[in-house]
């Protein structure tokens, strides 16, 4: 009788694991993008990832973890960081190291609708459950060139219940509009927002805030992003 017992136990689905939220991030590695800044991209996020500020705040959320993969977006996309659960300092620093070894894959001129499609894709063929689903895509232009346009990739990702949150990377905060475009044209879903990265300078920092808004399930406050509050994925 025990040994029946045990064998329809083995013969059970396995349960998707249960996190706080489902996070891709979407990096760019565009022509417009230099190997030095994309091994800065991948400094910045790491750096964040295993910032004490950051893993704090996934330790204060429902289940204590959150699921993260790290994509580079081009002309292709390439998964530079598979799916890691992280619940503390050793996962975050697994996440970290791996993510600075990959040579750079992503080549090409921008394919925008491709790469949040692509988000959406590794979002729902995981075996992940998330209590929130975002993708967090960065870029320093909107020049979408090839594959899916972004408003149809878009609408297919609020469709699917998921988030996009933006990260602009800007030269010069002076009259770019490279942010008020990411409001309008690219982020979407309940509690989206804009968080402008403002050179190298700013980078880690908007990253380290970002990762912490989105793990909270929080907006940017004053001067610090373009937030804007959504309610429906027909916004």
């Amino acid at each position: 009788m025990r040994l029946a017992i045990l064998l329809c136990g083995l013969a059970l689905p396995l349960h998707a694991q249960e996190v706080d939220l489902e996070l891709v991030l979407l990096a760019d590695a565009s022509g417009s993008i230099t190997q030095g800044e994309v091994d800065f991209q991948r400094q910045g996020y790491a750096a964040a990832i295993t910032d004490p500020a950051v893993l704090a705040a996934i330790r204060s959320n429902l289940t204590g973890t959150i699921a993260v993969t790290y994509v580079e977006w081009a002309a292709n996309q390439v998964v530079v960081v598979d799916w890691t659960v992280i619940d503390g300092e050793a996962t975050a620093a697994t996440f970290a190291q791996a993510l600075l070894e990959p040579p750079r894959l992503a080549t090409g001129r921008n394919a925008i609708g491709d790469a949040l499609l692509e988000g959406q894709r590794l979002i729902e063929d995981n075996q992940i459950t998330g209590l929130r689903r975002v993708i967090d895509f960065s870029s320093d232009s909107l020049g979408n060139f090839r594959g899916a346009s972004i408003a149809d990739a878009r609408a297919s990702v609020l469709a699917a219940g998921i988030t996009i949150n933006g990260l602009p990377i800007l030269d010069d905060g002076e009259g770019d509009p490279l942010a008020e475009l990411y409001q309008s044209q690219i982020i979407g879903g309940p509690g989206a927002f804009v968080l402008p990265a403002y050179g190298r300078e700013g980078f880690v920092e908007a990253v380290r805030r970002k990762l912490i808004l989105e793990i909270a399930g929080d907006l940017p406050t004053g001067d610090e992003g373009l937030a804007v509050q959504l309610t429906g994925a027909d916004k």
